[in-house]
């Protein structure tokens, strides 16, 4: 029996960088076969320093104190620095106010894409016996995502189609390397002004690949060699020239850990958008508007096949209509 890491949401995922134009695969990518993804992956990933998601008391044997709320400290902070230090995870942060032995101690904070520092004095817990300065911290990002391909050749995988934070989280590294297969436990659905998300637990026996870079299209990493893709559909890969206003489908997972086909039609293409953008999809399957409204969080990613061909990846929702959304091109994602 899978055994479940933990349970979480799909977290938003934010397009920041700009993409090339579009017109024509990457030179080995024309002559290559793919897998159609539509699987649900969990990944990790540094949250770029050691965020602040609670403030909180410290008793010591004089009494309650409370370091960072007295310092200005904020729900939503960055610690990225103690005393001159680089930290970055809640192990680094703890060890930096051990270093204090009670000294006053200068902390860099990052808030809203500017810098800051507040002075304050870490207390001894009488409990624990270590220094704290009164916050709850979080160090890493959990998120789910949509696998869109997988080479044939050399099972690399590209995942999501668009960047996996804003532009106030530009220091993401991936935490920890593995991806895990996803089973979706529920689903949000989505309705005008608010977009749906998928619920999934993260299946802690069963890797499904290597992750190795994320960046402005997506996340791309090698897949076990184990992976069984007997069901998985094999397809080339076609340049947004080739795509057409008409019919089309997606591959998504959207309950347990299947992937599905659903049908949609592309009502705009535009290969030059510089927004990964280069589509504008509908949803028209009674059978996933039904399950989920159309097109919600965790869904990024899922491949658009037209033609027998892989065109391209889903990664926004409209929120005015979530039946619709935009789509990146494969070849933007191939070339990364």
């Amino acid at each position: 029996m899978r055994k479940p890491k933990f349970f979480f949401a799909a977290v938003a995922l934010a397009v920041c960088i700009a993409v090339a134009g579009g017109g024509a695969l990457p030179a080995e990518a024309a002559t290559k076969q793919y897998y159609v993804g539509g699987m649900t992956a969990g990944f990790m990933l540094s949250a770029g320093g050691a965020e602040v998601i609670g403030l909180s008391e410290v008793a010591a044997e004089d009494g309650i104190h409370r370091p960072a709320e007295d310092a200005g400290i904020r729900i939503g902070d960055m610690i990225v620095a103690v005393d001159g230090i680089r930290v970055k995870t809640i192990k680094e942060l703890n060890a930096a106010f051990e270093r204090s032995g009670g000294r006053e101690t200068q902390v860099t904070l990052r808030r809203g894409g500017e810098t800051a520092e507040v002075r304050l004095t870490p207390v001894k817990d009488k409990k624990s016996e270590k220094y704290k300065i009164g916050v709850l911290i979080r160090d890493t990002l959990a998120g789910i995502g949509t696998v869109t391909y997988v080479a044939k050749d050399d099972l690399r995988f590209g995942a999501l189609g668009h960047a996996v934070a804003d532009e106030n989280r530009n220091e993401l590294a991936i935490s920890d390397q593995k991806v895990y297969l996803c089973s979706v436990i529920g689903v949000s659905k989505g309705t005008r002004g608010k977009a749906g998300e998928l619920k999934g637990l993260f299946m802690n026996d069963t890797v499904l690949a290597k992750a190795e870079k994320v960046c402005s299209v997506g996340l791309y990493g090698k897949f076990e060699k184990g992976f069984d893709f007997s069901h998985s559909e094999l397809v080339e890969a076609a340049p947004v020239s080739e795509a057409t206003i008409g019919k089309a489908v997606i591959y998504s997972t959207v309950d347990g850990v299947c992937p599905q086909k659903y049908e949609i039609s592309v009502v705009k293409v535009d290969g030059d958008n510089r927004e990964n953008k280069n589509f504008v999809i509908k949803v028209t399957d009674e059978r996933l508007l039904d399950e989920t409204g159309g097109i919600v969080q965790g869904m990024s990613g899922s491949p658009i096949v037209q033609n027998g061909k892989l065109i391209g990846a889903v990664t926004h929702v409209f929120l005015n209509d979530p039946t619709r959304g935009y789509g990146i091109a494969i070849e933007h994602m191939l070339e990364n």
